[in-house]
């Protein structure tokens, strides 16, 4: 099948999956005599796994890695069972901050529950104020602590 209907067939826009190819998540396909990419039913499978992954928020280091020990069906799976661990910890961790994150919008709120100036805004005066303190490491994500660095 060509890159559209896998595309098509998966739901995965066709950037998406030659990004894929691109960081070794997917295999390179082989090319048909028109120098079109030529998907096989593993290409299909697999493509299926990585979107299940990424539907529950794994990040390419971990769907690699998930990836090489399903390569060894014969292996000992407590390091699937390790991974997913690992991961379901993460996505805890992330629950407390969005928890923590709803806590401080819903207090933004309060602050301009009466009806002012802009100027007057408790809203933007909190966000302003906010802007004093010190960033930690992890402000640059829209929930910090989102993603550890380097993952994606």
């Amino acid at each position: 099948m060509k890159i559209g209907e896998l595309a098509s067939a998966t739901a995965v826009p066709s950037e998406t999956i030659r990004y894929y190819e691109k960081i070794g998540l997917l295999p390179e396909p082989d090319r048909d005599s028109s120098g079109y990419r030529a998907y096989r039913p593993g290409h299909l499978e697999r493509l299926l796994f990585i979107k299940r992954c990424r539907n529950l928020d794994m990040a390419q280091d971990e769907i690699r890695e998930l990836i090489r020990l399903a390569e060894q069906p014969e292996a000992d799976c407590s390091g699937v069972d390790a991974l997913l661990a690992s991961h379901l910890h993460h996505v805890r961790e992330r629950l407390k901050e969005l928890a923590s994150l709803e806590e401080t919008l819903v207090q933004l709120q309060k602050a301009c529950s009466d009806s002012r100036t802009v100027r007057e805004c408790g809203i933007l005066g909190g966000l302003t104020s906010e802007l004093d303190t010190p960033e930690s490491e992890d402000r640059h994500n829209h929930v910090p602590g989102t993603h550890r660095p380097g993952q994606t």
